[in-house]
């Protein structure tokens, strides 16, 4: 049994639909607050546990009887502190994974352990906290370090179609690994079906290739034929903005202090080897989802 949370989700989905195809009659479950966000296709297939995977009930009925469970902590922008959003959200399960004898999780995380500017990295520093409590279940557990997404970009879909512009607040031309989710749903997915790997580890998941913000304004301007340019935005711009669209302050300054550490290098910290590089280059993101999204 294979439990995965937030199956609605950006890579949640995305893992889902590998293991319906490639899972070989292994059962799944999934845990979602709203079972009408699933397909009647996908609800036929799976096993449905509704509620929050942040609730103690929830979590024991999820993981009875679960050989792995994918663990996705959701985005709380309102939460009073960023320890609340991450190894409070995350405490239940902790214990379900001990009390129900998981002996599998892949949690999705971030790139920094190790780095000098982990401890003080907003969100990333309170992910990679998460990921010691659930190590600290006894489980084997793989937490997937990564990058910024390229998928991010989808935010700022009507700014690139009708103005040609793009907002970071990195260094313009700091280069930086950025991976598709596509690829670290691929790589949750693998590591759920094959659970031969033992111990505690995180697996980075860092592309192709590093390129800088003036890198990508290139590349989509390219893919878009029409210009594209990279403005740079001020961390108190940004901070100011997050507040404005109602973001809670834990949130907000999270989110300034992880994109300070990222210019700081905090994805810096890992080499790409053949392990570590995932296929989807930028160009072919920009062809294959951003450019549809443009035209739509």
């Amino acid at each position: 049994m294979i439990v995965i949370t937030t199956p609605t989700g950006d890579i949640g989905s995305q893992v889902l639909g590998t293991l319906l195809r490639d899972a070989n009659g292994e059962d799944l479950r999934v845990v979602v607050r709203d079972p009408g966000k699933l397909s009647a296709s996908v609800r036929e297939r799976v096993d449905v546990v509704v509620g929050s995977h942040g609730d103690q009930a929830v979590v024991d009925r999820a993981f009875t009887g679960a050989d792995a469970v994918l663990w996705i902590v959701p985005p709380d922008p309102r939460a009073k502190s960023l320890e609340a959003a991450f190894s409070g959200f995350t405490e239940a399960a902790a214990r379900a994974f001990t009390d129900h004898g998981v002996g599998h999780v892949v949690g999705v995380s971030a790139l920094g352990r190790g780095t000098p500017a982990a401890d003080r990295a907003g969100l990333v520093t309170a992910s990679l906290a998460m990921d010691d409590l659930v190590a600290s279940a006894g489980v084997a557990y793989r937490a997937l370090a990564n990058p910024s997404f390229m998928d991010n970009l989808l935010r700022q879909v009507d700014a690139i179609r009708e103005k040609g512009v793009f907002t970071d607040t990195v260094d313009p031309g700091r280069t930086a690994p950025s991976a598709a989710t596509r690829d670290i749903a691929a790589v949750a997915a693998g590591l759920l079906l094959d659970r031969s790997w033992t111990g505690v580890g995180s697996v980075p998941v860092l592309g192709p290739a590093d390129l800088s913000a003036n890198d990508m304004a290139r590349i989509m301007s390219e893919v878009l034929g029409r210009p594209v340019r990279y403005a740079r935005q001020s961390l108190d711009e940004l901070g100011s903005t997050l507040s404005g669209h109602g973001l809670g302050d834990a949130f907000v300054h999270g989110m300034v202090d992880m994109m300070r550490a990222k210019d700081e290098g905090l994805d810096a910290g890992v080499p790409r080897t053949p392990d570590t590089a995932t296929p989807t280059t930028f160009t072919q993101w920009c062809e294959e989802v951003l450019k549809p999204a443009v035209l739509a």
